[in-house]
């Protein structure tokens, strides 16, 4: 019988428990965590000596203030800096990295530490699912898209040239520290593209969490920390649940990947440049998958409506005419979704909603739909 996963509350933050058979771990959510990392992963230790892998934006803002954390727990630490950036998800810095390991001979029973957002959290935890045939990992996610969303469920991976996260393996972290502290230090564009990943979990499984959101978002892009907490922790919560069901992506967590269909195609589109960040291309993917859903009868109007319309006040990208530059016609966007891992049997899985609040997946869609509607947001940018 699968356990369920559970959620605390205390003087120092939330804790959302994930019971995954020998492989359970604790989301740690609240302020202030940096400084006490030390205290809190010293039980997961061996020796007291770890590795940090970081980019060099983060390093800047965080690597010391984690350090001394460390030091502070009598815990030696090694760090490698990479430049931050999507092209760093790739084999040449996967290489890099697990070269590094084995220079400063980290063994099988060690830790290394994700610093970072999800592209280090992404090619840490791939890096340290292949080296020794798999070492543990502690996610120290530092924006708001990681701590909701790439930290949590055990997706590691790297980019190639024929699309997004297609190399990759399932390895669960043995910890994750979101000290909701961090996401003061990120730039109002990076805060909205993580704030995309955390309305997808409203409109995929909890209508009262958009309401929320509707009512709270304002509050929380402004950086009220009670808020922040409370949508990290419960966007953690939803993805937890989903994960404890679906650990490999079967069945149920492929509701997480709503909006992800159009959104991975967008991303290839621009080159993972920053012409359009993965939670931007999220948001528009995410009204894309509602738009569908009412041209296809499953939804009423008035859902992507009210959806385009809480981005809109957000502040977010919300339409294809909000990427600047050009992108391909539409034949040439369903050519890229294509080449996403959903694809089965040659067919494209989607993620459409019967509303807000009620998404669920499937092969059933014409093309000839899927290619309209894209025309018609191509036409919209003209």
């Amino acid at each position: 019988m699968t356990e369920t996963t559970t959620q605390t509350q205390g003087t120092d933050g939330t804790s959302v428990h994930v019971p995954l058979e020998g492989r359970a771990y604790d989301v740690r959510i609240g302020p202030g965590l940096l400084p006490r990392a030390g205290d809190l992963i010293a039980p997961l230790l061996h020796r007291p000596r770890v590795a940090i892998l970081t980019d060099d934006t983060v390093a800047g803002l965080h690597l010391d203030p984690l350090r001394a954390g460390l030091s502070g727990a009598g815990i030696d630490s090694v760090a490698l800096t990479l430049p931050a950036g999507e092209s760093t998800k790739s084999w040449h810095y996967l290489t890099q990295t697990v070269d590094w390991m084995l220079s400063e001979k980290i063994e099988r029973r060690d830790i290394l530490i994700a610093l970072g957002g999800g592209v280090i959290g992404d090619l840490g935890g791939f890096a340290a699912a292949v080296l020794r045939r798999g070492i543990r990992f502690v996610q120290v996610p530092t924006s708001l898209l990681a701590q909701v969303d790439s930290s949590v469920g055990g997706k590691t991976g790297i980019n190639t040239s024929h699309g997004k996260n297609l190399v990759g393996a399932f390895h669960q972290p043995a910890l994750v520290l979101a000290d909701t502290d961090v996401l003061a230090t990120l730039a109002p564009r990076d805060f909205l593209a993580g704030y995309g990943e955390v309305v997808k979990y409203g409109m995929l499984g909890d209508a009262g969490f958009f309401a929320w959101l509707e009512r709270n978002g304002p509050a929380l892009a402004a950086g009220d920390p009670a808020a922040r907490v409370e949508a990290v922790a419960r966007s953690v919560q939803m993805k937890a649940d989903i994960v404890v069901r679906d650990e490999t992506e079967q069945g149920d967590r492929a509701l997480l990947n709503l909006g992800h269909t159009f959104g991975h195609a967008l991303e290839a589109a621009t080159g993972y440049s920053g012409r359009l960040l993965h939670g931007e291309g999220v948001a528009i993917g995410c009204a894309l998958a509602f738009e569908l859903s009412a041209r296809l009868g499953l939804c009423p109007q008035e859902d992507p409506s009210r959806v385009r319309a809480h981005l809109k006040a957000m502040g977010m990208t919300t339409d294809l005419s909000d990427i600047p530059g050009d992108l391909p016609d539409a034949d040439g966007l369903l050519e890229l979704m294509g080449q996403d891992k959903k694809v089965i049997d040659g067919k494209l899985r989607f993620i459409l909603a019967r509303g807000i609040g009620d998404a669920f997946v499937t092969s059933d869609v014409p093309r000839d739909t899927v290619r309209g509607l894209l025309q018609d947001a191509l036409a919209a940018r003209d």
